[in-house]
């Protein structure tokens, strides 16, 4: 099984993914084979910031760093 990540463009009105000419020989991919894609997103990093869920309040746990440095 091969990764490549490629960026979904529009295509009429639905979306779609091309593999690069050298990723598809190299795999043996010719026009017109079935093959089964796996989609993860590729979240950046603006939109993770923030996400992380803690028992406990960010609050407390600037405070216990802060002690850490006295």
């Amino acid at each position: 099984m091969a990764e490549k990540m490629v960026v979904v463009r529009k295509w009429g009105n639905s979306v779609g993914v091309a593999f690069p000419a050298d990723f598809a020989k190299k795999e043996g991919i010719r026009p017109n084979d079935s093959v089964i894609v796996s989609v993860k997103k590729v979240v950046p990093l603006r939109e993770l910031f923030g996400s992380l869920k803690t028992k406990k309040p960010t609050e407390e746990i600037m405070k216990e760093i802060r002690k850490g440095w006295d």
